[in-house]
This record gives C-alpha cells, structure tokens and sequence, in this order.
C-alpha cells in the first residue's frame, strides 16, 4: 500500500473482524459468519451484516420486510443462538508481521487440529473468538427505499444478490433469506474478560459523514472473505477501489469483495482512515452476468439508527448509544449529491433485452454506444439517464458497425430528447495510451481481461455531425471499410515497415 493508505490501512484492520453464529449443541448445522467493524473496545460494540440471523428469528425472515420495520430486539432471535467475534492482534509491528507470513498461515483451526497456546511455528496468534450478545437487528430506512426504487419493479427478476452465482444449488428459501436480509445489520456486545479490558482499549472508530467523501475518491475496503474459514488467511483482506457512485445512502465501489465480506468495513483515504460504508452485498448478477461492483450502506445513518434503536430499548442498553462513534466534521465539503463532472453527466445506461452496457449522450436525440450492446439496427432499445425530467427514454439503433469492422460502434436516435442533459464539446486532438475489454489471443486463447481500446472521438465526430444534420449514414457506413493500419492495431499486431517481397 502506498503512504497515503497507511492511516487507512491500520484503522481498517484495527477495526476489523470476523463474527460467527451457531446453534446451541448443533455444531453441525453452521456456522455461518460474516465480517464486522469493531466500533469501540471498551465496551466491546461490533456492527456486522444482518444476513447470518436470519436462520435463528422466532418469526421468520419475513419480520425483515414487514411495514415499518426498522429494528428488531435482540429477543428476536431464539434463545439457541450462540455468537462469537474475533479479532486480530490489536498492534502489531512490521517485523511481527513478516515474521507471522515467514513461520506459516493456516491455524491450528483450519488444520482440522486441537486449539493450543502459541508456539514459535505458528507465529503471532490470532486473538481466540469472545462470546457476544445480540443487542438489536437494524436498518438504514433509507437504504432500503433507495435500493427498492433501483433494483424493484419489473427489471427485479434480471438482478440476483445471492453469495452463490446462478449456476450453482441455491433453495429459493435460501436466496429469498438473503435479499430481505440486505440492508440489515446487527449491533453486537462482545463479551470479554477484565483481563482483556485491560490489556486493549483502542481508539473508537471515526465516521464520515453522509455526504463527506465524493464520487471517485479512493476507498479501501476491509473483511474475511468466507467469514471463519481458515481466518490465519482471511482475516481483514483489503481491496483498494473508489467510490463509483451514491445515491443517499447506498454507495458503490469497484473494489472487489467476495462472499463472507458482508458486513465488513470500507473505509477513506481522507479523512484518513474514517469508516464510509459497510459492505451490504459484495456480489450481484444481472441477466446472469456478474457485475463487478460491490454494493454498500453508508455507515453514518445506520449508526443514527443505532442510536434512535437503542434509546428505545432496555434502559441498560439505552446508555450504550451515547458510546457509539460520532461523525466527523466534512473535510471534503463536496456533498455526494452535487451533480458531478460533465462526463457523469453524459453517461447512460442502455438496455437492449437482456444485453445491456454504457454509452454517451453526444446529442440531445443521439447515443453513442457499442455494437455488442446494441448488435441489430431498427433494434428498440431503452436509454436511462440521471435526468430527472427524462430518466428513461425508448430510442432505436440507426447504425451498427459490422462484426467485420474493428470499430465496435452503434448509434441510437431517441424518441424524445435528452432536455436537461449537458452535451459535451468533443475535442479535437487526443494523447494515445490506448486501452478493448476481455482482449482475447486467438492464436494461444490467453484472455487479458484489464487491457481496453478505447476509440477517439475524433474519428467519430465528423460522422456522427453529418447524421445529426441530415440523416445521412454514409459516413458512418465508412467504418466498416476500416484501413489496414487500423485493423493491425485490433489484433494486437505491428505495422509492417514495409510491404513483404516474395523470395521468387
């Protein structure tokens, strides 16, 4: 990780860890586990994802999705449930630290053997997992609104947000557990010896704001991957990503989380180090494709729910709201709400059934996209926008490059026009630092999948201005007739210097 991260790196795995829940003398029907954010050490609160309780609640999951629900007491679940938290070292130096990896990985857990004190061959010891209590089941009302209106109505059945990938055994009962469990969390009170309270008493975990760290700022998010399997390994694996975009309080980013991450903490760059958003799904599926982008709720207004939550508990538990971590003050002071950079703007989404991809408005009635999005000329497509007098618009493809061209290129003309949409200035000249997705060797069939072409708007432009005012598609029609140089370029080959002389 490079300097800046640092602050954020040791927030992240200070705060980091790992809970388990399991029935009461049923060892063999769990566990199931999840990622947490440790909020404060003395006492011992840990937020982590909703998602593992659903198996234990008295009524059902169907408690989560009833009207008006925003919590649900600990007393929710059966009295079987049995929770534990661990953690890693709470400081460890950079020599411990490789000392750890040079001595060996797995521990005495993932090895199928007894749990024993430390010994020189295993190398710095996880902290041994601490019983907890289940002080409530929340949500972020907000979140959950938000997510209903993006992914509900009738493009919902396209979307899955199951751990597992389509392809694979998954009981309905299961993944319908999952989906009404997204946007839940639990509040944890970890159980702990007093000389464990003495020995640890890190510093609380600092929160930004809702609204403090804008779209495209670095993130770095922090969990277990597959939760309590082999955490020697796991525990508080780190993905770097930005913030991708927000809407109120659900959040994506790039970074890359896998299943067992639910729950786990993500956190800035700047403020260093201050806890965004916790991981609610770290994998999705559209039209059976995975999308590469993990979904998040912001941390801050699921912490104010906490807090609301707990004032209305036990009076015993009433005093821990006021021990929950506080925001921050908005040192960025650019809201997630500003509309954001003119190529934000411009960008829409573009469904063409079930295949669907980017594009760019060039025009208040032109759309700009790729041919394996939009393959069939006269197909009727659909255009989203962030617009909010015309979100969603019907267009149909005019022009798509042949499957022949290398310029991978189709053209949309909307029924109606994009009103309130910036239209961008294209420019004039381009620097080359050229990057198509998945390029694929078809000589060895070795896939790159992070190398990407991108095609100059400079070659477009002309063409693209000629239809917009007269309707005229010769000119797209020449890049079909792409030039050998250009075709070269496609395959990944080098011009020839010169012409081949035959050896007769």
């Amino acid at each position: 990780m490079g300097r800046q991260w640092g602050p954020a790196t040791r927030a992240a795995e200070q705060a980091g860890c790992v809970v388990s829940a399991s029935r009461a003398g049923q060892p063999e029907a769990g566990p199931w586990s999840c990622s947490g954010v440790i909020l404060s050490r003395r006492p011992g609160l840990v937020l982590c994802h909703g998602g593992i309780f659903t198996p234990f609640l008295r009524a059902g999951s169907g408690v989560l999705t009833a009207a008006g629900a925003a919590f649900l007491p600990g007393g929710s679940c059966g009295d079987d449930l049995r929770l534990s938290v661990q953690w890693g070292p709470t400081a460890v130096s950079s020599a411990g630290r490789a000392e750890r990896g040079r001595r060996g990985l797995c521990s005495p857990q993932c090895a199928g053997l007894e749990p024993g004190p430390p010994s020189p061959a295993r190398g710095l010891p996880l902290r041994p997992p601490r019983p907890a209590e289940l002080l409530l089941l929340l949500s972020c009302p907000a979140f959950r609104a938000h997510f209903a209106l993006l992914f509900g109505g009738e493009a919902a059945e396209q979307w899955r947000f199951a751990s597992a990938a389509p392809d694979e055994e998954v009981s309905e009962d299961d993944e319908e557990d999952q989906l009404r469990a997204l946007g839940w969390f639990a509040l944890l009170r970890v159980q702990r010896g007093p000389e464990e309270a003495a020995e640890e008493c890190g510093p609380a975990v600092a929160v930004a704001p809702l609204g403090a760290v804008p779209k495209g700022a670095p993130l770095l998010a922090c969990g277990s991957p597959f939760g309590t399997f082999c955490p020697d390994i796991f525990l508080n694996t780190l993905s770097r990503g930005v913030l991708s975009n927000a809407t109120g309080p659900l959040l994506l980013t790039d970074a890359r989380c896998l299943p067992g991450t639910e729950g786990g903490g993500v956190f800035a760059a700047r403020p260093a180090g201050a806890l965004v958003a916790l991981v609610a799904a770290p994998l999705c599926w559209k039209a059976r494709e995975w999308v590469g982008l993990t979904l998040l709720c912001a941390a801050a207004p699921l912490l104010r729910a906490a807090r609301a939550a707990l004032g209305r508990l036990r009076p015993d538990t009433a005093a821990l709201a006021a021990l929950l971590p506080q925001e921050m003050g908005s040192p960025w002071g650019v809201p997630l709400r500003d509309p954001g950079p003119l190529w934000a703007a411009t960008a829409v989404l573009v469904e063409c059934g079930t295949i669907w991809g980017s594009g760019v408005a060039v025009a208040p009635h032109l759309v700009v996209t790729c041919r394996h999005v939009a393959p069939r000329e006269a197909a009727r497509v659909l255009v989203r926008s962030t617009s909010t007098k015309s979100a969603t618009i019907w267009g149909h493809v005019v022009f798509a490059t042949q499957e022949t061209s290398p310029y991978d290129i189709a053209v949309v003309s909307l029924e109606e026009d994009l009103g309130d949409v910036p239209i961008p200035v294209p420019a004039e000249h381009f620097h080359e630092g050229i990057v198509a997705s998945n390029t694929r060797d078809n000589n060895t069939g070795a896939t790159y999948p992070h190398l990407n072409f991108s095609i100059p708007i400079t070659v477009l432009q002309p063409a693209l201005q000629r239809y917009s005012q007269t309707g005229d598609l010769g000119s797209l029609r020449e890049l079909d007739q792409a030039a050998e140089p250009v075709r070269v370029v496609w395959r990944l080959q080098r011009p020839l210097e010169e012409a081949p002389r035959s050896k007769l």
